[in-house]
């Protein structure tokens, strides 16, 4: 039995399909805009005792250029809103914070850091960068 062309046609054209496809794939992911990367992180005791302090440290970076970097903590207790607890000092690079806390009552205490660009020092608008997840202390 000898071949037919049809079969020899519709090889090359599923092949010119697939480069095709690849070829706009890639042209679809270069075409999209880098977004900068960065992290906040929190930690905290996940329980604590009424009148008894500890402590949240937060860290926190971004890879975005001409920013400076301030990282506040923020803390809220049970369906009241977040109000800020401490900020660091505006940075190049990596910001850290550290605050103390204590309860007064029990329940749960929620804790996050919320990472800022600001153009200089005395910026009036800074620009919310990231946010940590939320971190929870039981106060007993």
């Amino acid at each position: 039995m000898t071949r037919t062309k049809k079969a020899g046609t519709k090889a090359r054209g599923g092949r010119a399909m697939v480069v095709g496809a690849l070829g706009l794939a890639s042209v679809a992911l270069a075409a999209v805009p880098a977004f900068a990367k960065g992290d906040v992180d929190v930690t905290a005791p996940r329980t604590a005792h009424v009148g008894k302090t500890f402590t949240i440290t937060a860290h926190g970076n971004d890879d975005s250029a001409g920013y400076l970097h301030q990282l506040c903590l923020e803390e809220r207790s049970g369906k009241q809103p977040w109000h800020q607890e401490n900020c660091s000092t505006p940075a190049r690079g990596e910001a850290r914070v550290t605050a103390h806390g204590s309860a007064a009552h029990r329940g749960d205490l929620q804790f996050r850091a919320v990472l800022y660009g600001l153009t200089s020092k005395h910026d009036h608008h800074p620009r919310r960068l990231h946010a940590s997840d939320v971190v929870t202390v039981h106060v007993r």
